[in-house]
């Protein structure tokens, strides 16, 4: 259908429509929201750059031709590659701030965004000057987010990819965070080892690989457009935070601690170390397998 055919739609009978086709197809939800619906006003509400909160009044707001065959073609884009909304978009929101993305990331979805909205308490204090270490930060959207909400912290952000690392200082001149964020490239703490007391945290914070061998061979197509070295971690799924459990505590700070999402692979990792005294965290807003640990933990564990 050419430009001049195209028929007029508001927006809530394009979103009813990009549904209905997102509704009939096997695509996964699983980057953001659950149901076709939502998966449509992604797409139709990133691409318009409209706002949620006025959800009712933009409904009846006239679509443009232009717009109308721009969102179907993403639409079939979606549909017939399985590539994310998020990476069609180069859009993903983070604990209510936009991020750029695109497949050298995974695609911000981590329930730590609502432990930063609470401001990690009762764990420790953000308002006092704290010194945080992102690791494994991929887009960079948790240090970014915790540099935005926390403004006496500062943050240092490391991951072993450049190609992520080249995402991650996109997102950070886009928030004005150069002064606040440090990228680094590392894998793991390796970079650290050397200088350890030049490197010494309050606050740990990692989203590292934690997908087993079983999970990866059966996740969905959507999945398989992000980078693999973002979601794979060995047959049990804890190659990534054996390593940090192992090294972190030598960065801690005393009364530091240690959050880490390990996703489904928190069954394995608890009975693979079942003396660690792990306090895994709740969500009102979903998710789970974030697990806390303090200094004292980690040195008494690595003691053993």
């Amino acid at each position: 259908m050419n430009q001049s055919t195209t028929p007029l739609m508001t927006v809530e009978v394009l979103l009813k429509d990009i549904a209905r086709q997102f509704y009939e197809t096997d695509i996964a939800f699983s980057h953001g929201t659950d149901n076709a619906v939502d998966e449509a006003a992604y797409l139709i509400f990133g691409y318009l750059k409209l706002d949620h909160d006025s959800a009712e009044t933009i409904y009846q707001r006239i679509v443009a031709k232009n717009d109308i065959k721009a969102i179907k073609s993403m639409a079939a884009k979606r549909i017939d590659s399985k590539l994310p909304i998020a990476y069609i978009l180069n859009q993903a929101w983070f604990a209510g701030l936009e991020f750029f993305v695109d497949e050298r990331v995974l695609i911000p979805r981590s329930p730590i965004a609502e432990l930063i909205h609470n401001r990690f308490r009762p764990w420790i204090n953000m308002d006092q000057d704290q010194r945080v270490l992102d690791l494994g930060t991929g887009s960079g959207c948790i240090a970014i987010a915790m540099a935005v909400y926390f403004t006496n912290a500062s943050i240092d952000a490391v991951d072993f990819s450049p190609e992520a690392l080249e995402v991650a200082a996109i997102n950070v001149k886009q928030h004005s965070m150069e002064n606040r964020v440090r990228l680094i490239k590392s894998d793991f703490f390796d970079v650290f080892c050397d200088a350890k007391d030049l490197y010494q945290y309050d606050l740990i914070v990692s989203n590292p690989p934690y997908v087993d061998k079983n999970d990866i061979s059966i996740m969905p197509q959507e999945f398989h457009h992000e980078p693999i070295i973002g979601l794979a971690s060995g047959d049990d799924g804890l190659d990534s935070v054996n390593i940090i459990l192992r090294d972190a505590g030598d960065y801690l700070r005393e009364n530091g601690v240690l959050i880490v999402e390990v996703g489904n692979s928190q069954w394995a990792l608890q009975e693979k170390y079942p003396k660690l005294p792990f306090v895994w965290l709740d969500f009102e807003m979903g998710g789970n397998g974030v697990f806390l640990l303090t200094k004292e933990d980690l040195d008494n564990h690595n003691k053993l």
